[in-house]
């Protein structure tokens, strides 16, 4: 090969040895990814979790501004107290961070969208975190968080004592701004291979100190025909001071439709947050009271494995079905009174039982 054009192919590949280096600096350099990994930790931080990845954040410029996480774990912070180490919240084998153009020229830290590959969420220890922290009134935010294109998990599985509770976990959300509809769309599979659907819709806003979703709508459904759909409308004033209205019809296989609504009645100076929950079929009727926190503290005492604590569930109503199959389980005219529906005794003065009331 002649001298002069050993020399040009020397010089070209010194200049593009030069550009690729310049642009793998200037891609570290407007991306950042130790800022970004910092902020998530705090973020984390903030919540009493802790997150770890197995290696540092790399960053990747096209199609889009991103950075790829390996080896996701979070988990409950450690509190200093020398008990066993918490187990993982949320393990997932990498995630990406999609990140808009002006980030990297200055511009605040935001995340466009953000994708995790093959998560798995223990039940029991989430349980045991929500547990852990301590009592606050919660307050309604000044403004509601942007997500600019959403959230996207695939190939999630959900555990509990150590046994799966769902697999295939699929998750998709739109963009997440004040007045614009929100969607959430989930899909998964049941232990015998069911699949379940789920489907939300709300338009999120704050105003007069009150996060407001209107136009909630819900679906759900699974391969039987089973289906349950609602519309309404939430509200939330901070601490217990919430409302729902929960309104549609509910399908069971070989039963037909049934009018269902669901309640949620603020807390009041002597009364909890209440939970109403109406289902009303040709031969089932269901018309339950629950106070949610009770229910809760009640199902933790339920669930506890060092030493579970069987008593009633907290709450009143009654519960009338034809028939009821749980599982292997088939039960038929069962009839359930509970709380203030109990009636009194024969020897005691008796109030009329309060009529179960259709949804409007």
């Amino acid at each position: 090969m002649a001298r002069p054009l050993r020399l040009l192919l020397i010089v070209c590949a010194s200049v593009l040895c030069g550009i690729v280096l310049t642009v793998v600096i200037a891609l570290y350099l407007l991306l950042q990814p130790d800022r970004f990994t910092v902020m998530l930790q705090e973020q984390a931080n903030d919540a009493g979790l802790q997150l770890t990845l197995s290696s540092p954040a790399s960053p990747t410029l096209f199609p889009r501004p991103a950075l790829q996480l390996m080896g996701i774990t979070l988990t409950a912070r450690d509190t200093g107290t020398g008990t066993s180490p918490n187990l993982p919240i949320l393990l997932a084998a990498n995630g990406k961070l999609v990140l808009p153009w002006r980030t990297l020229f200055g511009g605040p830290m935001m995340i466009s969208r953000m994708q995790i590959n093959s998560p798995r969420v223990d039940l029991d220890a989430l349980q045991a975190w929500l547990m852990s922290l301590p009592p606050q009134s919660a307050n309604v935010p000044e403004q509601i968080p942007r997500i600019a294109t959403g959230v996207r998990i695939r190939n999630g599985s959900v555990v509990e004592n150590n046994s799966e509770w769902l697999s295939d976990v699929s998750l998709d959300t739109g963009r997440l701004a004040p007045a614009k509809v929100f969607w959430v769309n989930l899909s998964a599979k049941e232990t015998d291979g069911t699949p379940l659907q789920l489907q939300i819709s709300s338009m999120p806003s704050i105003a007069n100190g009150a996060l407001r979703l209107d136009r909630i709508n819900v679906h759900a459904s699974d391969s039987s025909a089973t289906a349950l759909h609602l519309t309404g409308q939430a509200r939330w004033m901070g601490a217990a001071n919430a409302s729902l209205q929960l309104r549609g019809k509910f399908y069971l296989a070989e039963q037909g439709n049934y009018d269902a609504a669901v309640l949620l009645r603020p807390a009041g100076e002597s009364t909890p947050l209440l939970l109403h929950l109406i289902l009303l079929g040709k031969d089932n009727h269901v018309d339950l009271q629950l106070p949610p926190l009770a229910l809760a503290k009640w199902w933790n005492q339920l669930a506890n494995p060092q030493g579970p604590h069987l008593s009633a569930p907290p709450g009143s109503g009654q519960v009338d079905m034809a028939t009821l199959d749980i599982g292997k389980v088939h039960v038929e005219g069962l009839s359930v009174q509970t709380g203030d529906a109990v009636p009194a005794s024969a020897g005691s003065a008796t109030a009329p039982a309060k009529p179960i009331v259709p949804p409007q």
